[in-house]
Order: C-alpha cells, then sequence, then structure tokens
C-alpha cells in the first residue's frame, strides 16, 4: 500500500454563506478558496477543513475525510476486498485522481491524488 496523509475534512452544509461566516468569523479559519455557492475550503493548518453544499459533497450528510495517497485504485480496491465498499470508482476529475468509499464501518472516505499540470 501507498503512503497516506489525512489531509482534508469535508463538512455537509445547505448554507455555505453562513457556514463560511461561521468557521471563519467565530473559529478564526482563513478562506482558501470558494467555488461558487456549493463549495469552500478553510486553512486548518495541516489539514483543509472544505465545505460542501449535496451539489459538491462527495457523501451527502456526512463527514467525510480526504486522504491523499500515490495509489487511489490500488486503496480503493483494498478497501473493497477489506470489508469497506466503494460509492463512487476511481475517476478523474480535473485537478484530481479520485475514489469515494466507506469503510468497514460506513464511514466516508475520499481518496486522492494530484494529476500532472494538462
Amino acid at each position: 500500500m501507498s503512503e497516506h496523509q489525512v489531509k482534508m475534512v469535508v463538512l455537509a452544509t445547505d448554507d455555505l454563506e453562513e457556514s463560511i461566516k461561521f468557521y471563519t468569523e467565530t473559529l478564526g479559519f482563513p478562506l482558501k478558496f470558494r467555488d461558487g455557492d456549493h463549495f469552500a475550503a478553510l486553512d486548518g493548518g495541516t489539514i483543509t477543513l472544505a465545505l460542501a453544499t449535496p451539489l459538491d459533497h462527495p457523501i451527502p450528510g456526512q463527514v467525510v475525510v480526504g486522504i491523499k495517497t500515490d495509489d487511489v485504485d490500488g486503496d480503493a480496491a483494498a478497501v473493497d476486498e477489506n470489508g469497506g465498499g466503494i460509492a463512487r470508482a476511481p475517476y478523474d476529475d480535473a485537478h484530481e485522481r479520485r475514489a469515494v468509499v466507506y469503510d468497514s464501518q460506513g464511514n466516508g472516505l475520499v481518496f486522492y491524488k494530484s494529476l500532472p499540470a494538462r
């Protein structure tokens, strides 16, 4: 298996504006970037705290842990073979290779790896 780094926690929100306000003003997390009305990333130090509406959330309604890995496909297969499950098989988006999986207890995980610049 590859080296793994927990780099992100994705929280669900139905009101991105209110969530950004809460985490930036109440708790002091700096806003790293925002993608419209459906996704925002906050600087949590060594971990990104992501806020996502159902449009952009990997598993709407759940807290999801983002794990950076060198082998998205292999890790997704290992989860599936060892009591977990695959919610979304490995795929490429504009910037990353990703897979959305469940661990053996039903907790959501996203494996991801940056893609080379195109």
